[in-house]
């Protein structure tokens, strides 16, 4: 068994410092050079293609919390649907409140629609192109708007 452990002693290099000393001097140098914990935000470039990637995760969060909510409520709270859009009715909200909600309803479940079929396309290998990406990502927002101001004349 010694000359087991010998052999494999002679096989393992002793390590030239620890996990924590070698985190510590990488931090040491971004300290002395000023740099920032990590990259933020500021020191990129906004772009289109970025700004519908936050939009469509933003989107995709935002419409799964909402139907999460209302299946809870649906669930939880007394009375059925009818009492609860009588309700609505009653407030008299008047003409822009009910179109301003009626906008941010429809807004995230077609520009999230759009951008999803966009992103099936992508799955498919087409539209990788620096041009074809800009091009299609204005066609998702142009859709978007039409048809969440078409959703909000109904």
């Amino acid at each position: 068994m010694a000359l087991l452990l010998r052999s494999v002693y002679l096989y393992v290099a002793p390590m030239g410092s620890t996990a924590k000393e070698e985190m510590n001097k990488f931090w040491d140098k971004n300290s002395r050079l000023n740099r920032p914990m990590s990259p933020h935000v500021t020191i990129y470039k906004w772009s289109v293609p970025m700004m519908m990637s936050i939009t469509h995760r933003g989107t995709g969060i935002g419409l799964s919390g909402a139907i999460s909510a209302f299946a809870v409520a649906a669930l939880v709270l007394p009375g059925s649907y009818p009492y609860y859009l009588d309700l609505i009715h009653s407030l008299s909200v008047g003409p822009f409140l009910t179109g301003l909600a009626k906008f941010g309803i429809a807004f995230p479940v077609s520009y999230h629609t759009y951008n999803g079929i966009r992103h099936l396309g992508w799955d498919m290998g087409k539209g990788f192109k620096i041009p074809e990406v800009y091009r299609t990502g204005y066609t998702v927002i142009g859709l978007s708007v039409i048809t969440s101001i078409a959703l909000l004349m109904i």
